[in-house]
């Protein structure tokens, strides 16, 4: 399962953005380091389903849509000098280690300092909060390079490749491969070998960005001045999660009609209000306006499609019913990396599957694919095998 892991400072509604994209049950306060031990959780990406335009009913999606899992990791906030213990985050720090992608949340509303206390709205930068995590994680990574890099350059002998083997061996529990550390060189031109403290870290901050790619979201957007919302580049992602979770509360509750990623909602009709719920319905609506939504679903779906380059893809045994073996059609939605091909699907399916491949189908026009050819999000394939 690909993992997203929530970052920011403390106090800036991490806790909030992981209940409402989970509805797992956390501590949510307004003071610094409600979090202590990472929460883990369920969340969704949400695609169209190829169902509608099949003119079939799949029985596993939500009016034409799929909302396929992913693992959601909210973590301990980070402070400023994490990298060298401070607050939590030695802990922080650790729990970033299994993630795909990150998810920063910044408080938008500039209602906390660096370190997650309440201050009065606006009067803290919420431009800087986006630097430091970045800069923290960059400083980390370097430290621990910088720790093991001597030993490991008298190893290597003076090949470069053997150095960049032996380095993706000590940042394995990272998840970061050889691949990464050369697309980190190439991009930065360093020399491990020669590498004083200020190019390592510029080394360390590319290969972050490759191995952990970040989108960052204006979380409390809805408390946040119009001065500080502009400041945001195009690419973050305005968010009010306490919109979202009461949007998740009121149709666990049964009075609202709402799919996570819908600009709106609608009140089911026969549904008794009181008037405080129906104020802040109202209000929730008047922020949906604003914002196109909530954002919580557009920052998940950005994490897993725009970030990591993921497509869906939906594996069959009967290309003709679009169905499986037991007749359930469309049963399973899977995230593939772009450029996956349909061997990549059949290991994906099942590793005895991929070893027998011997074929695949394209269930829509019922024609053979080769082999090489690169897969389509919502792509319907029938694969061959001699395991059954």
């Amino acid at each position: 399962m690909i993992t997203l892991a929530l970052a920011g400072k403390p106090n800036c509604g991490k806790s909030t953005f992981f209940k409402a994209a989970t509805l797992a049950d956390v501590e949510i306060a307004n003071y610094p380091f409600t979090t202590i031990d990472a929460n883990n959780g369920v969340a969704y990406v949400r695609s169209p389903c190829p169902c509608r335009e099949l003119d079939l009913d799949c029985g596993h999606c939500h009016d034409g849509f799929r909302f396929i899992n992913v693992g959601l990791i909210d973590v301990a906030g980070l402070v400023p000098d994490a990298h060298k213990g401070k607050g939590l985050g030695n802990q922080f720090l650790d729990n970033l280690r299994a993630a795909d992608a990150i998810i920063q949340i910044v408080d938008a509303s500039g209602g906390t300092d660096a370190e997650g206390n309440p201050v009065d709205p606006g009067s803290h930068d919420p431009m800087e909060d986006i630097r430091f995590l970045r800069f923290e994680m960059a400083m980390w990574v370097a430290g621990i390079i910088e720790k093991h890099l001597p030993r490991l350059a008298r190893a290597a002998q003076g090949k470069e490749a053997a150095l960049v083997d032996l380095l993706a061996e000590g940042l394995a529990g990272l998840s970061m491969t050889a691949d990464d550390i050369r697309s980190a060189l190439a991009e930065t031109d360093v020399d491990l070998f020669t590498a004083d403290g200020d190019a390592l870290c510029r080394f360390a901050d590319a290969l972050i960005a490759i191995n952990k790619p970040m989108v960052t979201v204006a979380n409390k957007a809805d408390l946040a001045s119009p001065d500080l919302l502009a400041a945001f580049p195009p690419e973050v992602v305005r968010t009010t999660a306490a919109a979202e979770l009461a949007l998740r509360g009121a149709v666990s509750a049964g009075v609202i009609s709402y799919l996570p990623g819908d600009p709106d909602f609608t009140v089911k009709p026969g549904g008794t209000l009181t008037p405080q719920q129906e104020k802040g319905l109202s209000m929730v609506r008047a922020v949906m306006q604003r914002f196109n939504g909530t954002g919580v679903q557009e920052a998940v779906n950005r994490a897993v499609f725009s970030l990591l380059d993921m497509i869906v893809v939906y594996p069959v045994e009967d290309e003709t019913h679009f169905t499986d073996g037991k007749n359930r059609i469309l049963p399973d939605a899977f995230l593939m990396r772009r450029g996956s091909t349909p061997r990549d699907l059949a290991y994906r399916v099942h590793t005895d599957i991929g070893k027998g491949f011997l074929y695949a189908v394209d269930a829509r026009t019922k024609m053979r694919v080769k082999d090489s050819t690169e897969l389509k999000s919502g792509d319907i394939i029938r694969i061959v095998s001699t395991a059954k």
